[in-house]
């Protein structure tokens, strides 16, 4: 299974409503999403399954990695996780996901969460910081993990690392 981690695009500092979970993107954010999903098909990396946390944020990020990708039109699906929330890790959705028959999964979620997936999954921490649209993506084969490549969102650059874990 080829697992993607995605922390949700740029955003704005303060929601209208005040409360943090209604932060939405902000429209330069919406574009470097947007480039980063079209880097992805590009490469051949496109996902079938987009997973988000409910923060608008993170779901406005997914939204466009879906459409761009096309998720729908190749029978894939997008679904909102709690497991993703900001504070809850997502590690218990990475261990079912291991045994599910999904095979290209992105999950969009938040800071500081996705650099310890990523290290949880790479056994050591991640050495870059997780920046906002980055993608860090991983094959798992029951308990065997590689890293596959980061995707710098600024730069548009794939950065191939194929190390086992």
């Amino acid at each position: 299974m080829k697992l993607y981690l995605m922390r949700h695009g740029p955003a704005e500092d303060v929601a209208e409503s005040g409360l943090d979970a209604d932060r939405m993107l902000t429209p330069k954010g919406r574009e470097r999403v947007r480039d980063v999903a079209k880097l992805l098909v590009a490469e051949d990396e496109a996902p079938l399954h987009v997973m988000s946390s409910p923060l608008v944020r993170a779901v406005q990020t997914a939204e466009i990695v879906a459409a761009v990708t096309c998720v729908h039109d190749r029978a894939g699906s997008l679904t909102i996780r709690r497991e993703l929330a900001l504070g809850e890790g997502g590690l218990a959705l990475v261990d079912v996901l291991r045994h599910a028959p999904m095979k290209r999964t992105i999950l969009v979620g938040h800071e500081p969460d996705m650099s310890a997936l990523a290290g949880h999954l790479l056994g050591r921490p991640l050495q870059v910081p997780f920046s906002k649209a980055m993608v860090v993506s991983f094959a798992l084969d029951g308990v065997e993990v590689t890293h596959r490549f980061i995707l710098d969102p600024r730069e548009l650059r794939i950065d191939r690392v194929d190390r086992r874990r």
